[in-house]
């Protein structure tokens, strides 16, 4: 039998947890944990040695998907462990975000070869919610800015550097799910990329936000929020952060 209070060792295709802190506010009294994975080093009985329970929509999809679920589930199971001893892998709901345990708030994200995780409990933190993206192309970015920013956003855009519109836009996208992911356990509303706008945001990694819709009694059109970011090797990590 293992050993409960051991986690079980990483797979070949997950570089070694790194705990750097990689935005510009550190946080108090949470866990961030990070690796790097490799698609073609996934072996397929990886869930099984590293103790994670593959859902039946992760053994039906894709390595890519396999992968990134997999690293995203080490990351998380290791940051709760940090955290409080815990040795426990968050499923998938039926609304798609990973079931934390009910003291716990926490946002798992993945993008191209890096997962991470951050956990706190909910005496400390109410909200969490991390993304990650990889950096838009100018091109694509301009196709998009129409789906993802506001009008009152494209006008602060069109009237911003050239040069940083592609930046803009991933950032843009990125703090909106962040916000996503932060509150929809609180209010359990969905709500999309027109119902939030980036008010401001400067290049040393902050940003402000507001809400454009009610989605409760306290969470209403016109509350703020703050988040921050932080940009390497080509990817946008975001994380919106709501205080107990």
């Amino acid at each position: 039998m293992p050993d409960m209070n051991s986690v079980p060792a990483l797979p070949v295709c997950c570089t070694p947890l790194d705990a750097h802190w990689p935005l510009p506010l550190v946080l108090p009294d949470v866990v961030l944990l990070s690796t790097h994975f490799d698609t073609s080093q996934l072996h397929s009985d990886d869930f099984q040695l590293s103790a994670i329970e593959a859902p039946a929509s992760i053994q039906r999809s894709v390595a890519k998907r396999q992968a990134e679920f997999l690293a995203g589930r080490i990351c998380a199971r290791a940051a709760l462990h940090q955290l409080e001893g815990l040795n426990f892998s968050p499923a998938i709901g039926d609304d798609r975000a990973p079931v934390w345990p009910a003291h716990i708030t926490g946002s798992i994200t993945h993008s191209t070869g890096r997962a991470a995780a951050i956990v706190a409990r909910k005496t400390h933190w109410r909200g969490l919610g991390m993304d990650l993206e990889n950096l838009l192309n100018a091109e694509r970015a301009e196709r998009l800015a129409g789906e993802i920013l506001t009008p009152p956003e494209m006008q602060r855009m069109a009237a911003g550097r050239r040069d940083q519109l592609a930046l803009l836009v991933t950032l843009t996208f990125s703090v909106k799910e962040s916000l996503f992911k932060a509150l929809y356990p609180i209010v359990q509303q969905r709500f999309y990329f027109e119902h939030a706008e980036v008010l401001e945001w400067s290049e040393s990694g902050e940003v402000r936000l507001r809400l454009l819709t009610d989605l409760s009694g306290e969470w209403r059109n016109g509350t703020e929020f703050e988040a921050q970011f932080g940009v390497k090797d080509g990817q946008l990590l975001s994380l919106v952060s709501i205080k107990a």
